[in-house]
């Protein structure tokens, strides 16, 4: 079966019931389209499944990032001036021979400057199996995520540490896709420590029976472990885009090193 012959909603499922079947959570890296090039972009994606992504968040560049640390930011601002465009992540998405799931990561005004639909439309054309649009609120999230299911994608709504209780049970059951759970209060960015989300876990799973993957200061294989225990996935954005940069400054392959951490994620 090729990764476009089901629906988004069901490889993003499949995804998750896979990582529950071998008794870890499913790990998600964060790539940021087009840093340091879309050429690199397209080979990590090629390589992601052989090294134990379960599925791959694309953030799209945008010039103001949402609650993104300097890393990403960085990364973005990069991706942006080399010409990084939505329609040329399409065509990289089209191209690539990745068969895991792929959420788009997406500002609601990149959505809205193409049209809801037309963005939706080409992005599932294209490959991607759902979308999280973590600045759109929660009236525009429930076309949202109904305009995605109309596509067979599904639609992963963001949850913060500050979301009031009558909020998340909206966005929980606006949620097709997995529940993207912010593990933290701030921007996103390395920590020393793993995420303590035990509670928050708990009372999202009284309202859906969507899975639940985190994100925010995850940084290492044993932060993956520690919240693996209450959560279905675990969200690694900075540590790979830093070690991106770090093989960019000493004259190495970025792809290689995202490849080799996303690899090293699996290691407890």
């Amino acid at each position: 079966m090729s990764a476009h012959a089901s629906s988004g909603i069901d490889r993003i499922r499949a995804a998750f019931s896979s990582a529950r079947s071998a008794a870890r959570p499913a790990v998600l890296p964060f790539l940021t389209a087009g840093y340091p090039d879309l050429e690199t972009t397209e080979r990590i994606l090629n390589g992601a499944s052989d090294v134990g992504a379960d599925l791959i968040e694309i953030g799209f560049p945008f010039s103001d990032p949402i609650a993104d640390g300097p890393i990403i930011a960085e990364s973005m601002h990069h991706a942006l001036v080399a010409g990084t465009t939505p329609e040329k992540i399409f065509e990289i998405v089209s191209r690539s021979r990745t068969t895991v799931p792929l959420v788009a990561m997406v500002s609601i005004s990149i959505v809205d400057r193409m049209g809801a639909e037309r963005f939706i439309s080409r992005a599932v054309e294209s490959g991607f199996a759902g979308f999280i649009v973590p600045d759109a609120d929660p009236v525009v999230a429930s076309e949202l995520s109904k305009l995605a299911s109309r596509f067979g994608a599904g639609y992963c709504a963001l949850v913060s540490p500050s979301t009031p209780a009558d909020r998340v049970e909206r966005l929980a059951r606006l949620s097709t896709g997995f529940v993207y759970l912010l593990a933290r209060a701030g921007v996103t960015g390395e920590r020393h420590d793993a995420p303590e989300i035990a509670d928050r876990v708990h009372g999202i799973r009284a309202i859906t029976d969507a899975p639940i993957a985190t994100g925010f200061g995850i940084a290492t294989a044993a932060h993956v472990a520690a919240v693996g225990q209450h959560a279905d996935g675990a969200i690694v954005g900075s540590a790979i885009v830093r070690r991106m940069r770090e093989a960019l400054a000493g004259g190495n392959d970025p792809a290689a090193r995202a490849l080799e951490t996303i690899r090293s994620l699996h290691a407890c």
